[in-house]
């Protein structure tokens, strides 16, 4: 049976679609997976991938013209088959229906996913989990900025909700008053699951939230909160006695992904107090923890008296719930591995040049660039003449890049991001280094928006500034390579057939075989190591 593909909703304030590229064609043979068209959004252009197999029997929207979201898109079906009662309106509600289950990536509004089986009330609006990025299929509520009864206006942000990728604050569409949360803070649910509803002060929904999870809509899913579980000591060979202590004071609330909330300020107080913030109760809205708490906070007394009896030991442990982003590091990374048939090269270059030409050029007034940033532009430069290394694989076809776009991989408490530096090659030294400060800043303080994570063509890892000397990584698919930058060393090195005092850096380059060989990988490293080790050519 065909299905019909409407254009999809992928940002959270996008209205309508203007398709930039089509990758099939009528007649074209679809898999589940494959990039059937590039979709400019009001924030990005972005892929848009098939959610069901078939043939491509007919293009609604054109390149270059744009429609809402929720209109006609595309129709798939069976090779042949007659869509007439689909083009001209006179699909069966039955077919639609089908349809609307069929496609994954399908928004349709609230008041048409309950019209069949919930009579809303005058004014109320079900608001679901939105779909926050390309990939999202999940969210997790981090903190609600609304209550229920709270009067709500349109723009204000209802809460801050953790997709795969960041922490994304919310805004609503509507106004009213907050009448239902469906998912508490912690709570994990689908996209398009119950997630508030908002309408007349007063209103009773009670039906409406029931009847919204009873009617095929997606149920939330509850996601279990975090908790410490100890096991009981096991009863020691010696008699025991230990003196009844006060109860601790109740912790703060944490979230699913381990956020504590709490004021940069206090933040700061507690690392210089060497306090532990999970041991301290916050009096700040939600619970967050403000000044006040971390000076009057008193560590609660710990280990028994003098001449009482303790067990040795006990088993302990504490179960954490994956976050939206762990888990989807987990599955790129598991799909990159066991897909792209990953080889290694490795190099080691002389960076004493490297070594003399960074600190010339932080010695003038307000400049101050890195040994990473050094590698990335030359990175950059090394792409634009081996394209190859600069591609992209996708099954259907492989792709050169003649633009440089590269991620930098960035560390942070829930794993890893890789937001994107646009267009390297064309960047000055000290435009890379503040683009990837800025970059790196809002990854830890989870202020990236998608837009800034998306369309990288090479990726730079560097775990230099830890100490680690050599290591190896996992492509960021669909991209065919990535460099993982060790440590510089200071050791004995031959020059002109003496032992001398030498600094190098090792780095291995991954590549995937689909799409580079082995001599051209390492004839891409070897112009890298011309820019690396004499980096004055990068400015010609």
């Amino acid at each position: 049976m065909a299905i019909v593909v409407n254009m999809p909703r992928l940002s959270d304030t996008m209205e309508e679609g203007t398709v930039a590229a089509w990758l099939k064609k009528v007649g074209d043979k679809v898999e589940e997976g494959d990039i059937l068209a590039e979709i400019e959004t009001d924030k990005a252009t972005m892929e848009f991938e098939s959610f069901n197999e078939g043939t491509l029997l007919h293009i609604g929207v054109q390149e270059g013209e744009t429609t809402k979201v929720d209109e006609l898109l595309a129709i798939i079906g069976d090779e042949g088959e007659d869509i007439s009662g689909l083009l001209n309106g006179g699909a069966s509600n039955e077919v639609k229906e089908e349809t609307a289950l069929e496609s994954k990536e399908e928004s349709s509004s609230n008041e048409d996913a309950l019209s069949e089986s919930v009579d809303l009330p005058e004014g109320v609006i079900v608001v679901t989990m939105p779909r926050l990025s390309d990939t999202m299929e999940e969210g997790t509520v981090a903190t609600w900025l609304k209550k229920v009864g709270d009067k709500v206006e349109e723009g204000d942000i209802l809460a801050e909700i953790e997709t795969d990728k960041a922490t994304m604050e919310f805004e609503s569409f509507q106004s009213g008053t907050l009448l239902e949360i469906g998912l508490q803070e912690g709570e994990s649910a689908k996209v398009d699951a119950l997630l508030a509803i908002i309408g007349p002060a007063g209103t009773d929904v009670s039906g409406v939230a029931t009847n919204f999870k009873t009617s095929g809509t997606p149920k939330k899913e509850e996601t279990p909160k975090v908790e410490a579980k100890k096991e009981a000591p096991k009863t020691a060979s010696v008699a025991t006695k230990i003196e009844s202590k006060p109860s601790a004071p109740k912790p703060t609330p944490v979230t699913a992904n381990g956020r504590l909330f709490v004021s940069p300020l206090a933040k700061k107080l507690a690392e210089e107090k060497g306090i532990n913030l999970t041991q301290v109760q916050g009096s700040g809205e939600h619970g967050r923890i403000v000044k006040r708490d971390i000076e009057n906070f008193t560590p609660a007394a710990s280990g028994a008296s003098v001449g009482k009896f303790v067990p040795a030991g006990q088993e302990d442990f504490e179960d954490i719930t994956n976050s939206q982003m762990r888990k989807a590091i987990a599955k790129a990374l598991t799909n990159s591995k066991f897909s792209a048939p990953h080889y290694y090269l490795s190099v080691e270059f002389d960076m004493e040049n490297a070594i003399a030409f960074r600190q010339q050029f932080n010695s003038i007034p307000d400049t101050k660039i890195s040994y990473n940033d050094i590698v990335v532009k030359a990175c950059a430069l090394a792409l634009k003449q081996h394209p190859q290394v600069n591609s992209q694989w996708f099954p259907d076809k492989m792709r050169l890049n003649n633009h440089v776009h590269i991620g930098v991989a960035v560390a942070v408490p829930d794993g890893l991001v890789v937001p994107v530096v646009k267009f390297a090659n064309e960047q000055t030294l000290p435009q890379i280094g503040a683009a990837v400060k800025d970059l790196a800043g809002k990854a830890r303080n989870k202020k990236l928006t998608p837009a800034e994570m998306e369309g990288s063509t090479f990726t730079v890892s560097n775990l230099g500034m830890f100490g680690i000397d050599t290591f190896t990584s996992i492509i960021n698919q669909p991209n065919s390579a990535i460099l993982s930058v060790g440590n510089i060393v200071e050791k004995p090195v031959v020059k002109n057939g003496q032992i001398v005092v030498g600094n190098t850096m090792k780095l291995s380059l991954a590549c995937d075989h689909r799409t580079v060989d082995g001599a051209t990988g390492a004839q891409f490293l070897q112009t890298l190591k011309g820019y690396i080790e004499n980096p004055v050519t990068m400015l010609v």
